[in-house]
């Protein structure tokens, strides 16, 4: 894409997985081929960030994939005051402003006040205000060619709104982003799903922050029910999976859903690509152990993004007990064991991301889901690969003591032999089991809020 100079574009984002907007917008910024970059500090938790982009163009990729945005403008005008913002638009360029202000064209005004409710009193005075804007065309208010937003930010305490705007901002809208799709592709309606489908809005972040796209070849090896495949194939990527668990691929035994006690013939991941138009780009699902590789050694996948088992809703397994896998150790063969045994946390970091190193194109990227302990939390736990590089790291409340972080990575170098164990130093090898306490840690932690509770309770 050509890159021009950079123009200013106001970001009005939603106020959820607030950790989660900057690395999707990074990352789909890099997709459409530029790069982030703002003209003043981001405010993380603000609903409102400027963004320098090369072009229209690629301000409208953008909106096409994010799930985190509302709505992207092309910025007119800024200010800390009513007064601010009119000296603003009054310097912006009139030749840019031009084009939208014809007498053959038609336009509305729209008021978005972040954290306070106007009156239509006070929405009137606001558009009359701007009456030195050279507007000739027609007010439309149903289907106007072009909309302008006037937007107040009146931070983010609602306990304490102040009298007057913090910012005021005025653009001209561009495009919406892709929030209607958290609703239609909701959980709740999906023909197939188990006890630890994801939900929609972050599987279509998680694809996002991997950078998918149409034709890509996107992997999860601990599939479940599909769910993560659903979002990018919702974005024209190619699918497959891999699990351990014959009856939840095939959509056998008990049902997840109240009030079903068995699953239907047809509740499977097929099904469930089925039922929004995407069969076409499901390769397959195989009955496979994370722990055995099944691949042949060449890279085949663009992005592996997975919510690998915690052993908190789904067991950690692998095949084989533990003495049967040192025998077959021993031997140095791969037998056939139909035996399950535990597949501790630690075991499966470790070969997930060897198996991304391995697998991954150059440039790919591994999405997965980081179980942590709050109170032992410190990013040295986050496990590295010398073939991966750390991009994000995105943290989501399970509880008070315990939470989820969201791990993007991307492949940096070529993988070799040596690299399987060269990242395993003894200090990281403690740091990696240390994640196979995680299960009694939570219900740990559950225990001791269910006694205090009772204890509350008998005061």
């Amino acid at each position: 894409m050509a890159r021009g100079p950079l123009r200013s574009y106001l970001l009005l984002l939603a106020q959820e997985n607030l950790e989660f907007r900057l690395p999707e917008i990074k990352s789909l910024l890099s997709l459409c081929g530029g790069q982030f970059s703002s003209q003043q500090e981001i405010r993380i938790n603000s609903p409102f960030w400027i963004l320098n982009i090369p072009s229209e163009g690629m301000a409208r990729g953008l909106m096409k994939r994010t799930v985190c945005a509302k709505s992207i403008f092309e910025l007119w005008g800024q200010g800390k005051s009513a007064e601010e913002l009119y000296t603003s638009l009054k310097n912006y360029p009139m030749e840019k402003m031009v084009p939208f202000l014809q007498s053959d064209s038609t336009y509305k005004i729209h008021i978005h006040a972040f954290n306070k409710t106007l009156t239509q009193e006070e929405k009137i005075r606001r558009i009359d205000a701007l009456e030195f804007l050279p507007f000739e065309g027609k007010v439309n208010l149903k289907s106007p060619e072009h909309i302008f937003w006037i937007l107040e930010d009146y931070g983010m305490d609602p306990n304490s709104i102040p009298e007057e705007p913090l910012d005021l901002y005025f653009g001209r809208w561009i495009a919406d982003g892709q929030r209607e799709l958290i609703e239609s592709y909701s959980v709740k309606r999906r023909h197939f799903i188990g006890n630890t489908s994801m939900d929609a809005c972050l599987s279509f972040i998680m694809a996002n922050h991997g950078r998918v796209k149409a034709n890509d070849v996107v992997f999860d090896p601990f599939v479940g029910t599909g769910g993560l495949l659903i979002s990018s194939a919702r974005f024209g990527a190619y699918v497959c999976g891999t699990d351990i668990d014959y009856n939840t691929v095939h959509g056998l035994g008990k049902a997840s859903r109240k009030n079903q006690k068995w699953r239907g013939p047809d509740e499977n991941i097929r099904a469930n690509l089925r039922q929004y138009g995407l069969e076409k780009y499901y390769l397959d699902t195989l009955i496979s152990d994370a722990s055995k590789p099944i691949w042949r050694k060449e890279m085949l996948f663009d992005a592996i993004i997975t919510d690998p088992p915690y052993g908190i809703r789904e067991a950690t397994r692998r095949t084989g007990s533990q003495k049967e896998i040192l025998k077959a150790t021993e031997r140095g063969t791969e037998n056939h064991i139909s035996i399950s045994s535990n597949y501790h946390l630690s075991d499966i970091f470790f070969d997930l991301l060897n198996s991304a190193a391995e697998y991954l194109v150059m440039g790919g990227r591994l999405v997965y889901w980081l179980p942590v302990y709050k109170p032992e939390y410190t990013e040295e736990i986050i496990p590295r690969h010398p073939c991966l590089k750390l991009i994000s790291n995105c943290e989501q409340m399970l509880s008070s003591h315990a939470s989820r972080r969201l791990i993007t990575m991307e492949k940096v170098k070529e993988f070799e032999d040596k690299d399987q164990y060269s990242h395993l130093l003894d200090y990281q090898s403690l740091l990696y089991k240390g994640h196979n306490s995680f299960r009694e840690k939570y219900f740990s932690g559950v225990t001791k809020r269910i006694a205090k509770e009772e204890k509350d309770n008998q005061k």
